[in-house]
């Protein structure tokens, strides 16, 4: 395609599900029970609260980040996570952002991921506008969530991106972080490469550590999906042309999943900005936490 340029070689994304220190403190077999704690990170204190919420026959994992600094008159971030993530896989940035930006920062496991419920089906080619449709207006109506920042990272770019076009009057504001626009040849050519690491018995397993005996369906719903031919056309396009509200995109330079057309196209086609992080691939919140935060609360310092 057009939109590529020559890839380089960076670290794939796929090892962050060797650190096993995130595995030890946020663990799966974590029950799903409603729960309260305190953490200290930085220079400021977070409350951190678990919560389960029905999403029509499924159970979805939430955690909610409040600073003890919290800013009044600032809404929450919602974040949106990546094909193989979920809340564990975060690492601590959702508190590295709720101190930094003093918002509450609100995450979840998608079902089928992580801590919430099973999926069997196959993912539609419009699961990606569908999360915006279904998922979405199941948090805002339990978790009282009426107005917030969209935040996602790969897909979950791409999710945050229609939820903002599909509601207006909740976004006040869309961040997205190693988001792909369309189908690039770069991106079809990380996938299949993922989808061959994936055959090792050792890399399956230490995606097992988060997601259980959801994993197998997890693996396929992203390769799959991508590589389905009915997904070959698929754009951000028509969501994009709907997105209303301050946007900023955010794209490692070498990111492996894609080139940096993306978050040009994103800003371009919402009026809005692009934040192009050199060195870096796609996983930023792992590669560069201080530099995403620093960047993210930035932006978001004249957001309501």
């Amino acid at each position: 395609m057009a939109c590529d340029k020559p890839r380089q070689e960076t670290a794939s994304p796929m090892r962050i599900l060797t650190d096993r220190s995130a595995v030890s403190r946020h663990s799966p077999s974590m029950r799903m029970e409603r729960f309260s704690s305190l953490t200290t990170l930085l220079s400021g204190t977070v409350h951190v609260e678990t919560r389960a919420v029905t999403v029509g026959n499924s159970t979805v994992h939430v955690r909610c980040w409040t600073p003890e600094d919290r800013l009044p008159g600032k809404v929450p971030v919602l974040l949106f996570h990546d094909s193989l993530g979920c809340i564990a896989l975060w690492r601590d940035f959702p508190e590295r952002l709720a101190v930094a930006s003093g918002r509450v920062v609100i995450a979840y496991d998608r079902p089928g991921f992580g801590q919430s419920s099973v999926r069997e089906d196959i993912l539609p080619a419009s699961f990606i506008a569908d999360e915006g449709r279904t998922v979405v207006p199941a948090l805002c109506e339990q978790l009282d969530l009426t107005r917030f920042v969209a935040c996602g990272h790969s897909v979950g770019g791409g999710m945050a991106v229609h939820t903002a076009a599909q509601h207006p009057e909740k976004v006040t504001a869309l961040v997205t972080i190693a988001a792909q626009a369309l189908i690039e040849d770069r991106t079809l050519e990380g996938v299949r490469e993922a989808r061959t690491a994936f055959a090792d018995p050792g890399a399956f397993d230490r995606l097992a550590l988060y997601h259980g005996d959801k994993a197998r369906w997890v693996l396929d719903a992203w390769t799959e999906s991508w590589l389905s031919p009915a997904f070959a056309h698929w754009s951000l396009d028509d969501a994009l042309a709907g997105v209303r509200c301050s946007t900023l995109a955010i794209h490692g330079a070498l990111d492996e999943y894609g080139s940096t057309c993306h978050p040009e196209h994103i800003a371009n086609s919402t009026g809005g900005q692009k934040v192009i992080l050199e060195g870096r691939g796609h996983t930023p919140h792992r590669e560069c936490p201080d530099l995403l935060v620093e960047t993210i609360s930035s932006f978001l310092v004249n957001i309501s």
